[in-house]
């Protein structure tokens, strides 16, 4: 009886409706508001649970690379520490003038090979850069050695022509005192220097690192200043002896002490790319974790919607059924 009344309430409002122009029964919405409002609306379970499944996998590898970044600090922290005391002898004999003004300065860049480690590389490179600003002159030349992968791609943007030597996949093997010095050793044989300044992130803590110059200057440079009374350390209070001359001693010092410096320099950036690794890995998963329980709610709630839409259909069949009885 119901379903007699539908057709013929339908056939008596058919004419009416075909004989309406188009655009009078168009909806005032556009199809891609229309298909927005309609996807806010009719959200799947489905939908979401592959969401929730992805985030999940996501919490996952980040908790995992923040273990394997906690284990790999703790193995090269100890070195990275020990290390200091190599390149700290050399300050106190040669000193360590930042601020010295020369005609040929080399700036050595230390970055990452990998990303995902917060700004340690946008640091060493914004540094390098205003170094590369503070040393240029009409009279003055500035250039660029690059350590890792990271800093190459950025400074090869604006600075190529400037680049003379760039290394990546350094920290491919673990770090020894051997591999670093082949590296200084192929520095000093590919640039003409007065002075060597290194550009990397010394490594106080997990959450804190602190982007650091550390200055070499050429044996002609610290005899040039020894002479003028410069800036130096306590190289002048002692005696040479033997039949080396005061420039093979400074020659042979100079060349040691940038390989120490640059030994320990790769380890405190290393430390401290692994420190800024477990810190982006931490708020990576704590994020996946909050999405997580935004997705969750947001299943209930779908869920509950679908069922209650499921529930007020079956009730309203009833109802029509009761009433065409």
């Amino acid at each position: 009886m119901a379903m007699a009344v539908f057709r013929r309430e339908g056939r008596r409002l058919l004419p009416s409706i075909a004989a309406r122009p188009i655009a009078a029964i168009r909806s005032p919405l556009s199809s891609d508001q229309e298909e927005g409002l309609l996807g806010i609306r009719s959200i799947s379970t489905q939908v979401v649970r592959n969401r929730m499944k992805s985030v999940k996998n996501i919490q996952k590898i980040t908790k995992a690379m923040k273990m394997v970044a906690a284990s790999k600090l703790r193995a090269v922290q100890g070195r990275a520490e020990n290390s200091r005391g190599l390149w700290q002898p050399f300050t106190a004999l040669l000193g360590d003038n930042p601020s010295i003004d020369v005609k040929k300065s080399v700036v050595v860049t230390l970055s990452s090979d990998k990303g995902l480690c917060g700004g340690i590389n946008s640091t060493v490179v914004k540094v390098s850069r205003a170094l590369y600003k503070l040393n240029s002159g009409p009279e003055k030349e500035v250039q660029f050695v690059i350590v890792g992968e990271k800093a190459k791609a950025i400074m090869f943007r604006d600075s190529k022509n400037d680049i003379v030597l760039s290394v990546t996949e350094l920290n491919k093997n673990p770090l020894n005192y051997a591999q670093v010095s082949v590296l200084a050793d192929d520095i000093l044989k590919n640039v003409e220097f007065d002075a060597l300044r290194i550009v990397y992130n010394k490594f106080h803590s997990v959450v804190a690192f602190l982007p650091t110059v550390s200055t070499v200057l050429s044996p002609e440079i610290i005899e040039k200043e020894s002479e003028v009374g410069g800036k130096l350390g306590e190289l002048d209070s002692y005696e040479i002896e033997g039949g080396e001359t005061k420039g093979e001693i400074l020659q042979n010092l100079a060349e040691f002490q940038f390989s120490c410096v640059m030994f320990n320099a790769v380890l405190e950036n290393a430390c401290s790319e692994m420190g800024a690794r477990m810190s982006a890995m931490d708020s990576s998963s704590r994020n996946a974790g909050e999405m997580l329980d935004r997705l969750t709610l947001t299943y209930n709630r779908t869920r509950q919607a679908s069922i209650t839409t499921e529930l007020i259909e079956i009730i309203s069949g009833a109802s029509a059924l009761e009433a065409a009885k």
